[in-house]
């Protein structure tokens, strides 16, 4: 698929199941690492989540939920433990922030979401579905710790990614005049 038919094509697929390939997460990790990225700070971090690891990300949801509120019900925790069980692989895409003079934080947390943006593109070019997510369990500092992400360390999103199980809504048209303005000065 050629890169311009990739970007105007994709679609987010939340319905995601199979196999992915080690050459296509290495292809879809290499795509993410080329994100623009100012001063070279490669303000980023990447977990690739899958098999088992995938039950244990779900006990994790569950943990941090359970500490933010005791009071959840065995349902709420099972519906929980099953969301990393939507997709056979889940990127967990963190900003790493640090400070520079010239880079403020709002661009390299610009630059972790283009690393996303990438790898979304990357899947469907593919012929894989993906689903940027994100949610409470980004913003939990239970799930940052048991990630194992540094204080300075912001999850952006959970990309997940597989074959597209059924169909994508369709794409609508997006009139461009209603955001778009040339100006003239």
């Amino acid at each position: 698929m050629e890169a311009l038919e990739a970007i105007l094509t994709r679609n987010s697929a939340p319905r995601l199941t199979g196999d992915v390939p080690k050459e296509a997460i290495e292809s879809i990790l290499k795509a993410g690492l080329r994100a623009p990225d100012h001063a070279q700070l490669r303000p980023w971090k990447i977990l690739v989540i899958e098999g088992a690891a995938r039950e244990r990300l779900g006990e994790l949801f569950a943990r941090a939920k359970l500490t933010e509120d005791p009071s959840q019900t065995s349902e709420a925790l099972a519906k929980l433990k099953g969301k990393p069980l939507r997709a056979p692989v889940i990127f967990v895409v963190a900003a790493s922030l640090s400070e520079h003079p010239k880079v403020p934080q709002i661009e390299q947390y610009l630059s972790a979401g283009a690393v996303v943006q990438n790898m979304s593109h990357a899947a469907h070019a593919l012929g894989l579905g993906a689903m940027w997510r994100t949610g409470g369990m980004a913003y939990n500092r239970t799930v940052h710790d048991g990630l194992g992400l540094g204080e300075t360390d912001h999850i952006v999103g959970f990309l997940y990614v597989g074959e597209i199980d059924g169909r994508t809504k369709g794409l609508p048209d997006i009139d461009a005049g209603l955001y778009v303005q040339f100006w003239n000065g």
